[in-house]
């Protein structure tokens, strides 16, 4: 495993432990962010393993990095933002009826 494997790897595991552990709803957030950002990382670093030059360049005989699931990952970044900028909306919305964003708060308030 490189170096650059393992930075992936606790990127995505920080942002997933921190999607368990953190009890404020906006710092749930950014960790899902965080951990989106190591997944689609290691996609790219997948579809490279073939080569680091980009398929354009005809005139030489090379390993070629696959474009297909780097395209494929633009894909889900633009989804994955549509979604953050979504859960975003949702609790600026419930911040306005409760004052709080912690977790514990928001269930005791709304428990029937």
């Amino acid at each position: 495993m490189s170096i650059l494997e393992a930075c992936i790897f606790a990127t995505a595991l920080c942002g997933f432990f921190g999607i368990i552990w953190k009890q404020n709803l906006m710092m749930k957030i950014l960790a899902m962010d965080v951990m989106s950002t190591g997944v689609i990382a290691w996609y790219v670093l997948v579809a490279s393993r073939d080569g680091w030059l980009a398929p354009i360049d005809i005139g030489r005989d090379a390993d070629y990095a696959d474009p297909v699931p780097q395209a494929v990952i633009l894909t889900a970044i633009v989804i994955g933002f549509s979604i953050q900028a979504l859960i975003l909306v949702g609790a600026m919305k419930l911040s306005r009826d409760t004052p709080t964003l912690e977790i514990r708060e928001i269930e005791k308030n709304n428990t029937p």
